[in-house]
C-alpha cells in the first residue's frame, strides 16, 4: 500500500495543503499520530504532534515554543474522508477549537468563525451539528478529567 498522505483543508481561509513535512509515528483507522514543525512560521509556535482521532472528529496537538517549552494542547474540531486507493486522508478543520493551556485552564474559540460558516453558506447545517456535537463530546472528556487520556497517546510516541 502506498504511503499515507495527510491533507488538512481549511474553510476559513479556504485551502487544502498537503502536509508532506509531517512524519507520521503511528497510523491505523482511527488514529494517526504526526510530528511536525510550523507550515508558516510564527512568532512562538515552532513544532509539535498531534493525534488524529478520526471516529471522535477532534485532532488533539501539543504545541511547543522555539526552546522546545510547552504552549498548550491545541484541539481541532474535525471531520474525514478517506481514499483506499491511494492510501490519502482529507482532514478537514470544522473551525471550533478548544485550547487547554498547561495550568489547566480550558478555553473555546472560533465559535464566531463556525457562526460566519453557517451564514455565509461555506458549511452545511449538518456540518455545524457535527461541531458542536463532537465539541460537546470533547469538552466533556476534559471536564471528567479524562483528558490525559487523549494526551498518552502523543506522548507514547513524543520519544521518537
Amino acid at each position: 500500500m502506498d504511503e499515507i498522505k495527510l491533507y488538512r483543508k481549511r474553510i476559513i481561509p479556504e485551502e487544502c495543503i498537503l502536509l508532506e513535512d509531517d512524519v507520521i509515528l503511528y497510523a491505523d483507522p482511527e488514529v494517526i499520530i504526526t510530528k511536525w514543525n510550523t507550515i508558516r512560521p510564527k512568532k512562538t509556535l515552532h513544532h509539535g504532534y498531534s493525534c488524529y482521532f478520526l471516529e471522535r472528529g477532534f485532532k488533539v496537538s501539543k504545541f511547543y515554543d522555539h526552546d522546545g517549552n510547552l504552549i498548550s494542547w491545541y484541539c481541532d474540531i474535525i471531520k474525514h474522508t478517506y481514499d483506499p486507493a491511494t492510501n490519502t486522508y482529507v482532514i478537514t478543520d470544522l473551525l471550533v477549537d478548544v485550547i487547554v493551556y498547561p495550568d489547566g485552564f480550558v478555553r473555546v474559540v472560533d465559535l464566531d468563525e463556525l457562526a460566519d460558516a453557517l451564514r455565509d453558506k461555506l458549511i452545511t447545517q449538518e456540518d455545524l451539528q457535527l461541531a458542536l456535537r463532537r465539541l460537546d463530546k470533547l469538552l466533556s472528556l476534559i471536564y471528567k478529567g479524562a483528558f490525559n487520556k487523549l494526551q498518552r497517546y502523543i506522548e507514547t510516541y513524543e520519544q521518537t
